[in-house]
């Protein structure tokens, strides 16, 4: 049986962006180190449920960042100002969806492995 690589891994290189943040005494970019965490998935074998698991997380994920992108706009543009508030109303949406995603893939693995303990 051929063993395929599991793609999710890769999102663990962004963790190389942190790096950045040493080099140049930006603190902004030490939130990178929490993609991290996908490094564990290199040793997931990426079967049906796995993916479909996968999907359920970023269908939240995806409407996690369509639904807070407008409050997060106006929020932003009246605190921060018109130029400032939209790029941060952006940057916080994304931040707002990979959070969702890691979440809800945490939450449904720990589930699935719930149930295979309880049979």
């Amino acid at each position: 049986m051929k063993q395929r690589m599991n793609y999710l891994g890769l999102l663990s290189l962004l963790a190389v962006i942190a790096v950045l943040g040493w080099q140049t005494g930006n603190k902004g970019l030490y939130g990178f180190f929490g993609f991290a965490y996908y490094l564990r998935y290199f040793w997931v074998f990426p079967d049906e449920f796995f993916r479909l698991n996968v999907q359920k997380a970023a269908t939240a994920a995806f409407m996690a960042e369509m639904l807070s992108l407008i409050p997060f706009i106006f929020a932003c543009t009246y605190l921060i100002g018109r130029v400032k508030g939209v790029a941060a109303a952006f940057a916080l949406s994304f931040a707002a969806s990979v959070l969702v995603f890691t979440f809800m893939l945490i939450f449904l693995e720990w589930k699935e492995r719930r149930g295979a303990e309880n049979d």
